[in-house]
């Protein structure tokens, strides 16, 4: 099968830990050790987070006083090579020598889209709410409440298309796997002459991952985070652990905006598009999930079907 692993950003960079590079290639050994049981026996693509990175290499740039701050498609493309590099190397590794490359990819966002007058998309690390505060005031950024925390928000356009789609296909047919979209993509606009531009925006992961499902034809998407179910009714007393569930059961349910919504957004879109299965869980559960033995299994409804 052609499954595409989807990191969740906990995974490489557990919540609140140093984002140092120790404990980052401790996370990634841990998720090459999942992943690899896994391209054992089928064709994997593999996709990342970057929040907690891109907001560290941002805060970097800043310190650089004689040079204005690098721009977030920039950064994106930064942290696209640090964590594919952390990634490949393991996988090599991991895998005996099998060819294993990641490759740099923009995905296309509309120049009018909505997000870039609504920042949302939580990048970079915690802090308490002076902190957050004083560095929005300082730095014009705009801040979010993160559970008991505060975080940078930035737009978080719709992926519209992967501009190195070919070149993935022909990757992925010849048995490369590939470390690829990572943080959603570097965010690029098309001009009216179709020159490519990048812009001030972090694309959402979890979309960008079901586009890249969807259009490399995959039969699963596996998105991969630091829970072992979706819950219905999170932290209310009526939470219940979501096994078996269909695309139209799931958009009854409301669920956490920045969190587990684009997850669940993500791969109904997969579903919608290719009629495939989806399956969200814990990084340990990897196999499992990609058996159905483990995690949220979500499967096409009556009104899901290839191209609705």
């Amino acid at each position: 099968m052609r499954v595409v692993v989807a990191l969740g950003g906990n995974a490489l960079l557990r919540r609140g830990q140093p984002a140092d590079p120790a404990n980052q290639r401790a996370n990634v050994a841990t998720a090459v050790a999942a992943i690899a049981e896994l391209a054992r026996d089928h064709q994997v693509v593999v996709t990342h987070g970057n929040g907690p990175q891109v907001g560290l290499l941002a805060l970097q740039s800043e310190a650089l006083r004689d040079v204005p701050p690098y721009p977030l498609d920039v950064l994106g493309a930064e942290s696209e090579g640090m964590i594919g590099y952390l990634l490949e190397q393991q996988l090599i590794n991991a895998l005996d020598g099998r060819p294993v490359a990641t490759l740099l990819t923009q995905v296309t966002v509309g120049a009018d889209d909505p997000a870039f007058a609504n920042p949302t998309k939580p990048i970079g690390p915690i802090y308490d709410q002076p902190t957050a505060q004083r560095l929005a005031a300082e730095r014009g950024w705009s801040i979010a409440p993160d559970g008991e925390h505060y975080r940078r928000v930035v737009p978080s356009p719709e992926p519209h298309s992967i501009i190195e789609l070919t070149a993935l296909e022909l990757l992925v047919s010849s048995g490369v796997l590939v470390v690829c979209v990572g943080g959603g993509g570097i965010p690029v606009v098309l001009d009216r002459h179709q020159r490519l531009h990048g812009v001030e925006a972090v694309i959402d992961k979890d979309l960008s991952a079901a586009l890249l499902a969807a259009q490399l034809d995959a039969d699963v998407l596996l998105m991969l985070t630091d829970v072992p179910n979706v819950e219905a009714g999170w932290r209310t007393p009526q939470a219940r652990p979501l096994t078996d569930v269909t695309v139209d059961e799931l958009r009854t349910l409301k669920f956490a905006p920045g969190s587990m919504a684009p997850k669940i957004e993500a791969a109904c879109r997969f579903i919608d598009a290719t009629g495939g299965i989806a399956a969200i869980g814990a990084l340990a559960d990897a196999p499992a999930l990609l058996r159905g033995d483990r995690g949220t299994q979500i499967t096409g409804g009556p009104t899901s079907a290839p191209g609705i």
